[in-house]
């Protein structure tokens, strides 16, 4: 049996979401398959942070950026601020310049390592230090780096690099597959980035309340023992993904070599907390035995 025909039936269910609009697909080492509006652009939200990420981790394998050199607020790192543990507010305003001096602005709410703060313009100074270690508009970077190399012609960046990419199914499955099977990155950067990084911080998932821990990756969320969630009660506590506010999401597992992504023009909300979850776990339960 086929990826699409194994598939396409637990995909039928984005005809029945609350939207206008949807898209989804399953990503298996086999190959993929996608149902809905393939061609419909759609909001990603903070799904682009993956896209943000991966950029940063080519920057790191290239030798343009160090995951251990300073970036953000003083005692942060890249890996600070890939992980969610620098200590910024979500859109802090007032963060150190990327590779500023000492200034006297106010200081974030919590020492780097501490707490995991979901933080908006921890990724838009993660883009500031790519581009000026490599002498080029993010947006160029991405473009050439990532977007290019992975195949998906369609993305755009317009707005912030935490949440401004706009891209079809299509692209988003893209991104999946390198996710679960490398080939831009080395296999051992995405283990890395998918491994949690500075164990046992506490924070707040946004849409789910606070979890202790609440594990992330660098520029990965770890699903962990998080309950609820917005992937599959099924899914394995190594997977790994991010979802955005504009009813977007993209979830790998790692242990059962799967991923499954979604697109819609609804807002996430009570829908995408009862659909997403269900269709993860009938697209789990339609793997081979």
């Amino acid at each position: 049996m086929g990826v699409r025909e194994r598939y396409s039936p637990a995909l039928g269910a984005v005809d029945g979401w609350p939207v206008s609009r949807a898209a989804a697909g399953v990503i298996t080492p086999d190959g993929a398959c996608t149902n809905g509006d393939t061609t419909h652009r759609f909001a990603w939200a903070s799904v682009t942070k993956m896209l943000t990420a991966v950029a940063v981790l080519v920057a790191v394998e290239e030798g343009t950026v160090g995951l251990d050199e300073p970036a953000g607020p003083t005692g942060s790192t890249v890996r600070h601020l890939l992980s969610h543990a620098s200590g910024l507010s979500p859109d802090e305003p007032s963060a150190r310049p990327p590779l500023g001096e000492k200034d006297d602005r106010r200081r974030p709410p919590a020492p780097p390592g501490t707490r995991r703060i979901y933080s908006n313009r921890g990724f838009e100074i993660l883009a500031t230090v790519v581009a000026e270690r490599a002498g080029m508009a993010f947006g160029d970077y991405l473009a050439e780096g990532v977007l290019e190399p992975l195949g998906m012609a369609g993305v755009t960046l317009e707005g912030s690099p935490a949440w401004g990419a706009v891209g079809s199914v299509g692209d988003l499955v893209a991104l999946g597959s390198e996710l679960l099977c490398p080939r831009l990155l080395a296999a051992e950067t995405i283990g890395e980035a998918t491994r949690v990084a500075f164990p046992g911080l506490a924070g707040v998932l946004p849409g789910f309340g606070r979890f202790d821990p609440n594990d992330w990756g660098l520029g990965f969320e770890i699903r962990g023992v998080k309950q609820p969630h917005w992937t599959g009660y099924h899914n394995s506590p190594e997977t790994f993904g991010h979802f955005g506010q504009s009813g977007a999401f993209l979830w790998v597992d790692p242990v059962a070599r799967l991923g499954c992504c979604g697109l819609a023009d609804k807002p996430f909300g009570p829908w995408a907390k009862e659909a997403w979850p269900r269709l993860a776990d009938t697209v789990l339960a339609a793997r081979p035995d």
